[in-house]
């Protein structure tokens, strides 16, 4: 039997592919959609990109026009927050003491960017990039910065550290690890990034750990980031990207099973047979690399709100999809297919020289992930072969002028 009422929490792109999936295929119940901030559900990706560059305007960040909402019956509760699920009354609780019945329940909270934790941090002056709040403040302090210090080296900052150069900013970025993009791809990769962001005039330092953060003793405002080596980068903005942790607190509340996420099956449902989860925010079985993963992707967000509509339709559909990343900077387009956790031999296909190479790794002989730098076709040619389980001739697999899909 369809349920009659689904309450959607979270209004990111998860909840957007679960409502116009919902809608496509016949659904005629009713649909409550809850968001935190005041804004439609719309894209994060260009955030750190173009449209902290001022040069994306905020009606082409939308997933979809406002009147997609009204159009397909959602009704909508922008700029609150659930605070409390009752699992027995099957009844969310929002921060303004409005209570929504549901038959089922998505949870596609999305996460949060993780504190920096030193003194200072909250300075005037210090911000993080998440929401499009947070970057028309940082747009309206960027007009009077002449320096900047981004903290932390992964896609986040060195996008915002592209883009403030871009803009004509003096640009440092500070990174606890040895090298930048550490978790995600290979030293090949991350020393190739680093070299292309020198030569457009940003400072990298690794192997740095923030002490603290100096205010202006006139102001009140950060004027320096500190580290514990006593080092200082003068700035008049800092810029904070250390990461985001999922947005699981009411679930946990509620009892669902979270351990880094909300943890969910193939089919996104949860401990609770009522409650599916989406996105960011929760944890899910790779059938393909055998292992539990949350995934920040913009791409698994979409499948898995897709996903979820299966599943209250009665139809469900395994979540099993090869997972794809993509980080521009510069004009650099680094795409990344399938995740290179366990490999135990890396090819480099092309040399980082021409600007255009691909990193290739293996594990036990297969093809499982792959990264790219404006190399469109190796990508392409990589996603079916990672989906397929592919053994690839390593002789063959090095030579960039064999394709990629003619080196079995």
């Amino acid at each position: 039997m369809l349920p009659s009422r689904i309450v959607i929490v979270g209004a990111g792109q998860a909840a957007a592919a679960a409502i116009d999936a919902l809608r496509r295929k016949g659904f005629t119940g009713a649909i409550a959609l809850v968001g935190e901030e005041q804004s439609w559900p719309y894209q994060r990706p260009p955030l750190s990109k173009k449209y902290l560059a001022g040069a994306l305007a905020p009606e082409r960040l939308l997933i979809r026009p406002p009147h997609f909402y009204a159009d397909h019956a959602v009704e909508t509760y922008l700029a609150r927050r659930a605070t409390h699920i009752d699992r027995d009354a099957q009844r969310v609780r929002l921060d303004d003491g409005t209570g929504l019945a549901y038959d089922e329940l998505v949870l596609a909270t999305g996460s949060r960017p993780r504190r920096l934790e030193a003194p200072g941090a909250d300075l005037p002056g210090v911000h993080m990039l998440r929401t499009v709040t947070d970057v028309e403040t940082i747009r309206g302090e960027l007009a009077r910065a002449q320096r900047v210090v981004v903290v932390g080296g992964g896609y986040i900052g060195l996008e915002v550290a592209a883009t403030c150069r871009e803009l004509g900013l003096d640009v440092t970025v500070l990174e606890m690890a040895d090298r930048t993009m550490n978790r995600v791809t290979c030293a090949e990769v991350s020393a190739f990034v680093q070299t292309e962001h020198a030569r457009r005039g940003v400072n990298i330092v690794c192997n740095t750990r923030v002490r603290a953060i100096a205010a202006d003793a006139s102001s009140g405002r950060a004027r320096a980031v500190v580290c514990e080596d006593g080092s200082e980068y003068p700035a008049e903005l800092v810029i904070v990207g250390v990461g985001v942790a999922p947005a699981d607190e009411v679930a946990a509340a509620a009892g669902l099973d979270c351990a880094n996420g909300i943890t969910v099956d193939e089919f996104c449902r949860t401990s609770d047979p009522r409650i599916l989860a989406a996105g960011d925010c929760c944890i899910h079985p790779s059938l393909h690399y055998g292992r539990r993963v949350r995934l920040e992707s913009v791409d698994n967000a979409f499948e898995q709100g897709t996903s979820v509509a299966l599943s209250l339709l009665g139809t469900p559909l395994a979540h099993d999809k090869v997972p794809w990343f993509w980080s521009d900077q510069f004009d650099l387009k680094l795409i990344i297919v399938g995740l290179n956790h366990g490999y135990d031999t890396l090819v480099i296909r092309g040399t980082p020289a021409t600007r255009s190479f691909s990193a290739c790794y293996l594990a036990g002989g297969e093809f499982i992930a792959i990264d790219t730098v404006n190399s469109a076709k190796d990508q392409m040619a990589a996603r079916k072969l990672i989906r397929e389980r592919a053994r690839p001739n390593i002789d063959k697999l090095a030579d960039p002028a064999l394709p990629l899909r003619d080196c079995l």
